[in-house]
């Protein structure tokens, strides 16, 4: 798992090119013109994209996919972002900003996307949409909550595909809040 830093922060922080991780990310790996379509967006705009996220570390071409005219790219590991280490610089704080915003927006939509949809009654049964608004954690057991979660997720995500199985996207908020 690699670190987030300023530098890779600041290449990331834009919504186009958060739009092309996440296509990548959920439609597994893909050439410029693919993504361009699927993007509604022009080919050369999504090629400049492409390389600036592969020189800051987000993607990196597919060797056993495509041509020297034909370039695949994919995602070569997961990555990792602690905001408080962007906190006092003013620079990498807006980029942190951009990058915060657009994800809890994408967020949103992932989820208006599944209520507008007719998902049959089996999987409207098995999804949730929950929250728990009394818990009382100090920063740690936050952390330890955070963790033990993403452990569980790992276990399913090392698992193969069962028959019948879909896609199924998790997402986590977890933040203190004021009263």
């Amino acid at each position: 798992m690699r670190r987030i830093d300023a530098r890779s922060l600041r290449g990331l922080a834009h919504p186009l090119r958060m739009r092309i991780l996440e296509a990548i990310e959920l439609g597994g790996p893909a050439t410029s013109s693919k993504l361009a379509t699927r993007l509604g967006e022009n080919t050369g705009t999504i090629s400049w994209h492409l390389r600036l996220l592969a020189e800051h570390g987000y993607l990196e071409e597919d060797p056993d996919r495509g041509t020297k005219r034909e370039r695949w790219w994919r995602i070569p590991g997961r990555t990792f972002l602690d905001p408080a280490e962007f906190l006092d610089d003013p620079e990498t704080r807006r980029a942190l900003d951009v990058y915060l915003r657009d994800l809890v927006e994408r967020y949103y939509d992932r989820v208006r996307t599944y209520v507008d949809e007719d998902w049959p009654a089996e999987w409207q049964h098995a999804a949730g949409l929950s929250d728990w608004r009394d818990l009382r954690l100090t920063p740690e057991q936050l952390h330890d909550l955070n963790e033990e979660i993403g452990a569980v997720i790992d276990r399913y995500t090392e698992t193969a595909p069962a028959e019948g199985s879909e896609r199924v996207i998790v997402q986590l908020q977890s933040f203190p809040r004021r009263s």
